[in-house]
């Protein structure tokens, strides 16, 4: 297990397969990273307007995702959403490989967060792979999301404060189309954050997959 040191001044980059994968994974953090004078960019592949539940505009979750990510501090500009239809990103995959390897050149980001390896959601392991694929001389991270696996390795975390979780609930609380879903109730956010900071002495803390790691 490892356990992070203070990040400053890093260009961090989160991938998201769907509005909200990244609040959820490591929204906590996110506010962290921001605390600290890191430059968080963040990119949502699809804002799912397939499965938006009936009395929601099409693009709601787009809506929500701005809402989400200002209120976590992410710039404006610093956030990319593409329009790709949900569950079918693999018809897109070397579109989407081309993306990621022109942020690579243009962003130059020092640290990935993405989902990680064991995700069971055909969305999710595209962009990992895609992912991998793109950053791969990165240092890379998999999110903890653990209704969308059997098993996770927590082989990394990132001690929080309360505050932190706050904000993480707060953020995704604007996801008014998610509401039905425990996982993004503040009681849920809580006790995974207690759990992953039981793990390693501490209050609160997300945890990660290492994937690759470069200091």
């Amino acid at each position: 297990m490892k356990s992070f040191a203070k990040i400053t001044n890093k260009k961090i980059l989160i991938l998201a397969p769907h509005a909200d994968d990244g609040e959820l994974g490591c929204g906590g953090s996110i506010s962290k990273f921001l605390e600290q004078k890191n430059d968080v960019y963040y990119i949502c592949f699809s804002i799912c307007e397939d499965s938006v539940p009936k009395g929601f505009a099409k693009n709601q979750l787009e809506v929500e995702l701005k809402k989400a990510t200002h209120y976590l501090g992410i710039k404006k500009s610093n956030l990319i959403i593409h329009y790709y239809k949900v569950r079918n990103l693999y018809l897109y995959r070397q579109e989407i490989l081309e993306k990621l390897i022109n942020i690579r050149n243009t962003l130059r980001p020092n640290v990935i967060f993405m989902p990680s390896s064991f995700s069971l959601h055909q969305d999710h392991i595209l962009i990992y792979q895609e992912g991998l694929r793109s950053f791969k001389h990165c240092s890379c991270f998999g999110y903890d999301l653990p209704w969308d696996n059997i098993e996770f390795k927590t082989s990394a975390f990132i001690e929080l404060q309360k505050r932190h979780i706050e904000t993480k609930s707060k953020a995704l609380s604007f996801y008014k189309t998610q509401k039905s879903r425990g996982y993004c109730s503040r009681d849920y956010v809580f006790s995974l954050a207690k759990i992953r900071g039981g793990q390693i002495k501490s209050n609160y803390a997300e945890s990660f997959e290492n994937i690759r790691i470069i200091l």
